[in-house]
């Protein structure tokens, strides 16, 4: 592509941009701020534009010509944000009261990037979600006051156009995309009254009725939530700071899926332990949750939210799809060493393996080829740096910054949707400058008295492999994987062992009733030789395991449901019927 995508580094040593793949120089055009405050970066939602603050002022610079557009007077700003269609740069500066006790100074800023000039100011005291939200095409913005939503139309900031008012509005998000605006608002539970997340249309917020949907639940402190790009689901990570079991120390976490059509659901996630991931495939219909005590799980479920797609165990706490979600990485960063898998999303197969250790970010370029990691003060103040890798596993770029300096952020210019459409995807690693010479993850200690031996494999658990959840269609014709196959004959192996088993115990009975000798291998094996009334037995046993587990819960003293009661009282009607068939009638 002609896009030339660049990355600004910023750190001690100020602030400049790198021009991205293949060059990977320095970019003449941005004149290097060597300043050593420079406290924020944000690129433009297309690309274009560029701001950063240094410590002085706020400067604003078209990407391309690096022309200088605008500059604003904020010494201490240390957030900004541009708007989705670049006509409104926000800007935060920590609030600070003023010693008698009258009101602070405003410290949001709202500016219209054309003229310059302040088009509103508000008091935001606190850092988390300082920014108001936009729909994408800018016709509405929104922002939360004391706990309510308060909407704004056409960038007009001197009229609230409208009001959510629900008992405490403590977050919201809004859908992107084309109109209408979908708003997604979790209101914390108090007093025995669970929390919920509502799902409304704008400007549609008479009462519960005018919700497009509802979802409530007890557990949740906080909650995060997470808009499909086709705005017609969210995701809901609810969690509590603390976990009652005491099995963890993360609190506990689950998993809820509300669609826009109303319809709602728990995501059940197959191993117990915290939620460290959950992200949408940009396509809209699929999303990847990372999750269970380690070593983690990660699954791919779709709509139904049921699984597509189980990748096994691994060490790893995070996941991120391509921009155009042909690949899907998944990682274990932070208190894990580095270690990525990238995989085809299409085939489900695995395509190489990096290692990228102490990395504390991790971003996809938007030509889908490229990825940068980085290891970036004050989360780790040594050997930082950042590395540019092709997703075949080849680092093509490598900077570590000078010992005693440090780097802070570094990321990707975006650029416009649809500027690089998904190439088709390789295996082969691309060819790179640098010799990859990775180390290699630290050998597991062994005690002196087993160091010439040989190694026996110790491990504290097997990694589960991954495997394909798709029912098959016509899966004789498939060819298994290896996975599935080694299932398979483990299940004919213990159905064989079974069946003998079984067919001894006959033979003992009949032996023990009836003195001739018959020939051992002459006693059929206990199936009726039709798969269906097989598995009609196989599945009146399982109902009266349940019912003897019932009943023997009753027996302990447990209350059972009416549900309960109306299956134990089945026992009769199922017994007869199984020995109906065992006996072929």
């Amino acid at each position: 592509s002609s896009f030339l995508l660049t990355l600004p580094v910023r750190g001690s040593e100020g602030l400049y941009m790198v021009n991205g793949p293949p060059s990977f120089t320095e970019s003449t055009a941005f004149q290097r701020d060597s300043g050593k405050n420079c406290k924020a970066v944000a690129f433009s939602r297309d690309g274009s534009l560029f701001a950063w603050c240094n410590g002085e002022k706020v400067s604003v610079v078209n990407v391309t010509s690096a022309e200088l557009l605008r500059s604003f007077d904020l010494p201490k700003a240390v957030c900004l944000e541009f708007s989705p269609k670049n006509t409104v740069l926000a800007t935060w500066q920590p609030y600070t009261t003023v010693k008698d006790g009258a009101a602070g100074v405003p410290n949001l800023q709202l500016h219209d990037v054309k003229t310059g000039k302040c088009l509103k100011s508000f008091i935001q005291k606190k850092m988390q979600n300082w920014c108001p939200c936009w729909a994408d095409d800018e016709s509405i913005c929104a922002r939360n006051v004391n706990n309510e939503v308060h909407f704004f139309e056409n960038n007009n900031f001197n009229t609230i156009a409208n009001k959510l008012h629900l008992q405490k509005v403590n977050d919201f998000v809004l859908s992107p995309g084309a109109q209408p605006t979908k708003v997604a608002v979790y209101v914390p539970g108090s007093k025995g009254a669970p929390s919920f997340v509502r799902l409304y249309q704008y400007p549609n917020f008479g009462g519960p009725q005018s919700a497009l949907a509802n979802k409530s639940f007890f557990k949740a402190d906080k909650v995060t939530m997470l808009w499909n790009k086709k705005a017609t689901a969210v995701l809901v990570i609810a969690s509590t700071d603390v976990d009652k079991t005491g099995a963890s120390y993360y609190g506990e976490q689950t998993l809820h899926y509300i669609a826009t059509n109303g319809e709602s659901a728990v995501v059940q996630l197959p191993k117990n332990g915290p939620i460290y991931d959950v992200v949408w495939n940009p396509n809209s219909v699929e999303f990847c949750a990372v999750y269970g005590f380690m070593p983690a799980k990660a699954t791919v479920f779709n709509l139904k939210c049921d699984p597509v797609f189980d990748f096994g165990t691994g060490p790893r706490n995070a996941a991120y799809y391509s921009p155009q979600g042909h690949i899907l990485v998944l990682a274990g960063f932070g208190n894990l060493r580095g270690q990525m898998e990238v995989w085809d999303v299409k085939n489900y197969k695995l395509i190489s393996k990096p290692v990228a250790s102490d990395s504390t970010y991790f971003a996809w370029c938007p030509d889908g080829e490229h990825i940068v990691t980085a290891t970036c003060a004050p989360r780790l103040r040594v050997s930082n740096g950042y590395k540019v890798w092709h997703y075949t596993g080849p680092v093509l770029h490598s900077h570590a910054v000078p010992p005693g300096e440090e780097l802070w952020h570094v990321c990707w210019q975006p650029c416009p949707d649809g500027a690089f459409p998904a190439q088709a995807v390789k295996y082969q690693a691309v060819p790179s400058e640098l010799p990859s010479a990775e180390p290699r993850p630290a050998q597991a200690y062994r005690p002196p008295a087993l160091r010439n031996r040989p190694a026996a494999s110790s491990k504290l658990h097997e990694d589960e492999p991954p495997q394909n959840m798709k029912p098959q269609l016509g899966s004789s014709d498939k060819p298994l994987s290896k996975t599935a196959l080694k299932n398979q004959r483990k299940h004919e192996a213990k159905k064989a062992a079974k069946q003998e088993a079984k067919a001894d115990a006959n033979q003992e009975s009949a032996q023990s009733s009836a003195p001739q000798n018959v020939p051992r291998n002459a006693v059929p094996a206990v199936t009726s030789g039709d798969p269906e009334v097989d598995k009609k037995i196989k599945n009146l046993k399982k109902k009266l395991k349940a019912i003897e587990q019932l009943k023997e819960q009753a027996a302990a003293g447990k209350q059972l449901e009416k549900n309960q009661l109306e299956k134990i009282q089945k026992e009769t009607a199922l017994l007869q019927e199984l020995e109906d068939l065992e006996l072929g009638l």
